[in-house]
């Protein structure tokens, strides 16, 4: 987003005044920073380079006591870099106008909203504009700090990535089939108004609900058995063709074995995008959904009689294989034209091997700046310049570092560093 004119010099320093903070304090003074071109009630973002905390509010602890990833998930999914959306949510618990601005600076995204004052006018374009301008701004100086994060900091993030991208793509895919579902609701000719008004709040509190037990659900408990996994999946299936020509097939797996939570959830997720994606086709009248379970894998299958012109291009396939890719799974389509397409997605059962233990995760923040620095070749002089310690300083840190590390020299030290960047 290019500023230009009078307005660019406050911008940049806002800009600068915005990233300068620590990184818990960046969203309170972005909030600060727009209270002015568009004043709000509460900030809240979405940030996808961050393992650990990617969704963080600030502001009226009655709104964002009540905001919650799975309330930001679709706007991040639908949004679109550059173009700032203003319109009105439902958000805790009421009508409020809203100014949703995302970015595409992280290589996931990230999506900024602003919780507006009920009846506030929608903000005019230079404020829009300035939001959007730091916003790419704050996101893109997220993902420099990603990118240069050093190991240690890596290495302790590394696992909650996996678990928060798995999560937030299956909020999405469930966004996805309830807005579906509606659809086919109010697209049908066999319901009168009142029946079609009752089955749409059925079927949105039925939602709300499920995806509340989501989004607070600890990713930590390991298992869940197979038949009831699918149960899950065949209960938000349903919705989608309940008022549509097509006819559901479900074919549960035949087995009490119980499933690693991670691969049951990759699975569910795979198979909502791919029936999504199924129905968008013409003349299908039939699909089937199985799960089998084999000695090594899971195998989740989406079958059609469709026009058999489905390709791995229109199934999103970057995005499918990205779940997948996670727990080492595999994604395949078989089209026959005429006769219809067959989608699978092979899942190992076996949860995957931790990584080895990081070494560089028992040195101290100042010890990794002091090896960082080691490892660029910097002698003790440089690194206290740099760093603005005494150099009697740096030649203690650099004695801690070996000790911790279990090495006897600055090269070895070096070498440990770069194996594990």
């Amino acid at each position: 987003m290019e500023l230009t004119g009078p307005g660019a010099v406050p911008a940049l320093a806002a800009a600068y005044e915005v990233i300068r903070r620590p990184l818990g304090r960046i969203l309170p003074r972005l909030s600060e920073v727009l209270a002015g071109p568009v004043p709000h009630l509460a900030a809240a973002e979405l940030s996808t380079h961050c393992a650990h905390s990617p969704f963080k509010t600030h502001g009226d602890p009655e709104i964002t006591g009540r905001l919650g990833t799975a309330d930001l998930a679709p706007l991040l999914a639908s949004g679109t870099p550059g173009r700032p959306w203003q319109g009105v949510l439902s958000v805790a618990g009421a009508e409020r106008p809203v100014l949703a601005v995302t970015s595409d600076a992280t290589p996931r995204g990230a999506v900024l909203l602003l919780v507006r004052e009920t009846g506030a006018t929608p903000a005019d374009a230079s404020a829009v504009t300035l939001a959007q301008a730091l916003w790419d701004v704050v996101t893109s100086h997220f993902d420099r700090m990603a990118t240069e994060a050093l190991p240690g900091a890596l290495a302790r993030s590394r696992t909650a990535a996996g678990t928060r991208a798995r999560v937030i793509a299956e909020l999405g895919e469930t966004y996805s089939a309830v807005l579906t579902g509606l659809l086919g609701v109010l697209r049908s000719r066999t319901l009168d108004d009142a029946a079609a008004r009752a089955t749409a709040t059925d079927l949105a509190v039925s939602a709300l609900v499920e995806l509340r037990a989501d989004a607070e659900r600890d990713q930590a408990i390991a298992e869940e058995p197979a038949g009831q996994a699918f149960a899950r999946l065949a209960d938000s299936l349903r919705p989608l063709v309940r008022y549509s020509p097509v006819r559901l097939e479900l074919g549960a797996p035949d087995t009490a074995r119980t499933l690693a939570a991670d691969v049951a959830h990759t699975a569910r997720a795979t198979v909502r995008a791919v029936l999504l994606k199924v129905l968008e086709q013409e003349a299908v009248s039939r699909v089937h959904v199985g799960w089998q379970l084999t000695d090594g894998e899971l195998r989740a299958t989406v079958r059609d009689d469709g026009p058999g012109t489905l390709t791995e291009r229109a199934l999103s396939p970057g995005l499918l294989r990205e779940r997948l890719d996670v727990l080492n799974g595999r994604l395949d389509v078989d089209a026959v034209p005429g006769w219809g397409s067959t989608v699978t997605a092979a899942i190992p059962l076996s949860a995957a091997q931790d990584p080895a233990p990081d070494p560089l995760t028992a040195l101290g923040e100042r010890e990794l700046q002091v090896l960082a620095r080691l490892a660029l070749g910097h002698r003790n002089r440089a690194i206290a310049e740099e760093l603005h310690i005494s150099q009697s300083t740096v030649k203690f840190h650099v004695a801690n570092i070996l000790t911790k590390l279990g090495v006897g020299s600055r090269g070895e030290a070096a070498a440990l560093f770069h194996t594990a960047a």
